[in-house]
């Protein structure tokens, strides 16, 4: 007897920062909202996040955009900011070393996250906001369970060959810095 296998769809509705529900099926962004920020300054231009987010809705049909970040008190306004303009935000307890120099981690995070919306149906379709190549085997998972997923990265010169090697789509946002330039910067 021949075995039937059908594409898996998602079974969940959430609710996102706004309080909006969504429909079962989820094209995610997955941020991480350093990598990102890093990129796009590397590159000379600062990002208009309330821009970015319709873009992502715009271009490749995001229903749901989660930044991973480290948390800091200081930052309360921003992160009230982000969320005002559509992102959730996973945060990241965050450690400052000897020289001053704050970081918080989020690849574990953004991984289990991608996980386990995959897992609990949650999730359709990805967009990955990242240049870094320790991302590559969420890609390749992701690939390997028919998941479509589109890599943008803040620049071309710091995409890693890892994930260019993915052969998945690969979105420059550096492509779209008069779409997304923050005109009056802080």
């Amino acid at each position: 007897m021949e075995t039937l296998v059908f594409p898996r769809l998602p079974s969940a509705s959430i609710i996102d920062a706004a309080g909006v529900w969504y429909a079962a099926t989820m094209k995610v962004a997955y941020i991480d909202a350093s990598n990102l920020k890093f990129g796009v300054a590397q590159s000379g231009w600062h990002m208009d996040y309330r821009k970015f987010r319709a873009w992502l809705r715009d271009k490749f049909g995001v229903t749901h955009a989660i930044l991973f970040m480290g948390l800091r008190q200081e930052h309360a306004d921003l992160y009230n900011n982000l969320q005002s303009y559509g992102f959730d935000i996973v945060f990241r307890p965050t450690l400052t070393n000897k020289d001053g120099v704050t970081k918080g981690n989020v690849d574990g995070e953004l991984i289990l996250k991608i996980s386990r919306d995959f897992f609990e149906n949650n999730l359709s379709a990805a967009v990955l906001v990242s240049g870094d190549g320790d991302y590559h085997c969420i890609v390749e998972f992701l690939k390997q369970k028919n998941v479509p997923i589109t890599i943008v990265s803040p620049n071309k010169k710091y995409l890693s060959l890892l994930l260019k090697r993915t052969n998945v789509p690969i979105v420059i946002l550096d492509e779209f810095a008069r779409k997304l330039y923050l005109n009056n910067p802080k």
